[in-house]
């Protein structure tokens, strides 16, 4: 029997024996006829688990592939049935805005078996969110979850509200569908969590992306056959959707996913009952864990950690190492890009730097670049680069690469703070700052100042209330950790960090909050 990329785990045989011909080699399609519902439900064992959901009540539940495979069909049918009215065709929009569940899976690829875009929505939106998107997407259809009723028509797009007598109306459909999708067809809309854009817009992916998203899954999540695995982010975001749903489900490998209010303990809970393997989470879930500190006996069986979604800082990275038993492996990438530097999970000739990305996925060109072009010397910052067929894409991060060829992350390229001539990473700051006892979560920006063109102003969260004293330890602090004149002059104890609806802390939100602060004074 030939050998397929699943079977290889090594840094060197990842790029020893990749090609985008072996990609296609773990697939049933092929570049004429492609269906994701087919390469992630159907094709695989029915009475195999599928997906289990860990909700926020402490109740869980499973779904199998073959229970999946058929309500999926249903749904096609009753989407496509015009006695029911809704008559969503070929290339029509439809909006899934629900928690993960039995109908979040069900529309998800029941949409995709009948030729139609599903576009998955965070379900914490607002009316405002929502509609921004809906307007951007056009859905002929809008699935919403019962608790969020009140939105139904936001937008003025006809909604079903997917509570008990919807699921029994899917149900009374037939049990099977024929998906005739090819891999050209667009299959999802999928909206990026980031602040780069002014409005949302949808970043589209046809049935062929399910093939492309396999590398991550192979080099960034580590996900193989036989794995447990679970990924607690949001299905409306890139790393629950792609890489926590569709990618694994595609390799036949049983995922768990988490619905409702996000709790640690929760999560260390369905990590144990589970049986989970390989965890795939976003840097904030790992950074709760360790501040909620009960780890306790718990009987964890994983073998392989992965991170993403903002830089884990090193106080964390060694709690999970030492708590969870394994180095987490970073995940760096954009939703407009893909994953492009990961840390190889489960390979076992690549360690794990504390602090870096790791190496290019196989495939991936990149490089830092200076603001000239010209590749960056080893150690020296730039921008983060990747080659394409019309040159290089800007990814807007900064980075460097050691002598070992590790790639280190120093923020947004508008994150850098240049004070007297310095210039410094708020990644770097946050970092060290995260290092102190008091300290929860930190972030820090440049705000303008007259002598220094800007200053560092750091913002913490911490049990401990703001004082002269407080500033000064945490300066000191800084200080003698990063050099004389990297750290935050400026100190503001508040009692929340504002983040993007993924979690990440959103320093473009403090900057603008500045900004209009100063501009009242």
């Amino acid at each position: 029997m030939t050998a397929k990329l699943t079977d290889f785990t090594s840094y060197a045989d990842a790029h020893r024996h990749f090609s985008k011909e072996a990609l296609w080699d773990l697939f049933d399609g092929d570049r004429a006829r492609l269906s994701i519902a087919h390469e992630c439900l159907d094709r695989h064992d029915p009475a195999r688990i599928a997906v289990r959901i860990a909700h926020d009540d402490g109740t869980s539940e499973a779904h199998s592939f073959g229970a999946l495979s058929e309500l999926s069909n249903r749904f096609a049918n009753w989407l496509t049935d015009p006695e029911t009215g809704k008559g969503v065709g070929a290339g029509e929009r439809m909006a899934i805005m629900l928690e993960p569940s039995l109908e979040f899976y069900a529309a998800l690829f029941g949409a995709m078996k009948a030729g139609a875009v599903a576009v998955p929505l965070f379900t914490a939106f607002g009316p405002d969110g929502l509609a921004s998107r809906l307007e951007d997407c056009e859905p002929k259809l809008l699935l919403l979850t019962p608790d969020k009723a009140d939105l139904a028509g936001t937008a003025g797009v006809e909604t079903v509200i997917a509570d008990a007598t919807f699921l029994e109306d899917v149900k009374r459909h037939d049990a099977l569908f024929d998906a005739t999708t090819s891999a050209d067809d667009m299959a999802m809309y999928q909206y990026t969590s980031g602040t780069s854009r002014a409005l949302p817009e949808a970043v589209k992916h046809r049935h062929r992306a399910v093939v492309t998203v396999i590398i991550a899954a192979l080099y960034a999540t580590g996900v193989r056959p036989g794995d447990r695995f679970m990924c607690p982010s949001s299905p409306a975001w890139g790393h629950g959707l792609w890489h926590g749903t569709l990618a694994p489900l595609a390799l036949g490998v049983e995922i768990a996913s988490y619905a409702g209010k996000f709790d640690p303990a929760r999560l260390m809970d369905a990590i144990e009952e589970f049986e989970i393997t390989n965890l795939s989470a976003a840097a904030t879930h790992y950074r709760m864990m360790r501040n909620h500190g009960n780890v306790g006996s718990r009987d964890f069986k994983l073998e392989k950690l992965s991170f993403t979604g903002e830089p884990l800082d090193t106080e964390t990275a060694h709690w999970a190492r030492e708590t969870l038993g394994h180095d987490v492996c970073s995940i760096y990438g954009s939703t407009e890009v893909g994953v492009l530097i990961a840390n190889y999970p489960g390979a076992p000739d690549l360690p794990v730097k504390v602090g870096s990305l790791g190496k290019p996925l196989p495939g991936c060109d990149v490089a830092i670049l200076d603001p000239t072009g010209e590749p960056c010397a080893t150690g020296a910052i730039g921008e983060i680069m990747l080659r394409r067929r019309d040159g290089w894409f800007h990814v807007k991060d900064l980075g460097s690469v050691d002598a070992d060829g590790y790639y280190f992350h120093h923020g947004r390229a508008d994150d850098v703070i240049i004070s007297a001539g310095w210039t410094m990473s708020a990644v770097e700051i946050e970092d060290v700052l995260l290092k102190h006892g008091d300290v929860d979560e930190a972030a820090a920006i440049g705000v303008p100042d007259e002598e220094r063109g800007q200053v560092v102003k750091a913002f913490i969260v911490s049990s401990r209330a703001a004082s002269p004293d407080f500033t000064k330890e945490l300066q000191d602090f800084a200080r003698e950790r990063l050099s004389r004149h990297e750290y935050p002059r400026l100190v503001a104890v508040v009692k929340e960090l504002p983040k993007t609806q993924a979690g990440k802390v959103n320093r473009k939100a403090l900057r603008d909050r500045e900004r209009q602060s100063e501009e009242r004074t």
